[in-house]
């Protein structure tokens, strides 16, 4: 079970990767809150008949409930974060500087939970955080707005991870992952209604908001529930991680964004040590 986790949360992290290529696209029309909204309400409602099916006529717990709408508020601070950031920024970039949160939880877990790191994790930290420089900087000490604003959106992307995997895990997955989509589009729409003009649905962006609500929102996420029943918090971080490396290369392939050397060097590191951690964890377990 723990190798179908792993290779589950492989899977996802290269929908997530492709993803920020739609969402550079959709970030390009301006719009923030209206296109998350949409996209995670879409996400919540095509998941919605399955969860239905999930719970039948069981009575939903007032705890999941509660963390439902946690989960749901914090994947609405991150993801609007994240969005805002895509304005400014490459998707490279934003896919990388994203998936720092891997560098935080580790943390957050040895300071809250008391659970040390293996020192290949710690690796897997220092590799992470010289990516994030070379990539937002170019190797210049000069830090980009939108850099930043995926930085402060990586922090809650890290909450949700360890919030999924102490406290999400022992509720039903499907019914779980619809409330906290639904929860999340509902407030991104509705503040995006209020402060933003409306958006003119054209075909990019239809793509892009159908596109990431089906498969990394929907299917991702839902999924991701039930993959971090079966594997420990920090080794899903740095396997969903590995969505920078996805989407530093679609943004290549697809937008032309451009790659040096030294880059390319530290993605294949980062890939085998992400890789490295999984496998010496699997073989304590």
């Amino acid at each position: 079970m723990r190798i179908k986790a792993d290779i589950t949360l492989f899977i996802i992290s290269i929908i997530w990767g492709s993803a920020f290529v739609a969402q550079r696209v959709a970030g390009q029309l301006g719009s923030v809150y209206q296109f998350n909204g949409y996209r995670y309400l879409l996400a919540g409602l095509v998941v919605l008949p399955f969860a239905w099916k999930a719970i039948q006529y069981k009575t939903i717990p007032r705890t999941q409930w509660l963390w439902m709408f946690i989960a749901g508020f914090v994947l609405f601070i991150a993801a609007a974060f994240q969005q805002a950031g895509m304005l400014y920024t490459t998707a490279g970039n934003a896919g990388f500087i994203t998936s720092l949160y891997v560098v935080l939880i580790p943390i957050l877990l040895f300071v809250f939970w008391k659970e040390t790191p293996h020192w290949l994790s710690i690796l897997a930290i220092l590799l992470a955080g010289i990516g994030a420089f070379l990539l937002s900087t170019g190797g210049k000490f000069h830090i980009q707005f939108g850099d930043l604003l995926e930085l402060i959106g990586a922090t809650f992307w890290a909450i949700h991870i360890i919030l999924l995997g102490k406290f999400a895990s022992k509720f039903e997955a499907i019914s779980f992952s619809t409330g906290q989509l639904i929860v999340c589009g509902m407030l991104n729409l509705g503040v995006g209604v209020i402060i933003e003009q409306n958006i003119n649905f054209d075909l990019p962006l239809l793509f892009a908001i159908g596109y990431t609500a089906i498969f990394s929102l929907g299917l991702c996420y839902t999924i991701q529930v039930w993959a971090q029943r079966h594997t420990p918090p920090a080794d899903a971080a740095l396997l969903l991680s590995l969505e920078s490396v996805f989407a530093v290369l679609a943004g290549w392939l697809m937008l032309n964004e451009t790659l040096i050397l030294i880059q390319i060097f530290w993605l294949c590191s980062y890939f085998y040590c992400s890789h490295s951690v999984s496998s010496k964890r699997m073989d304590k377990s």
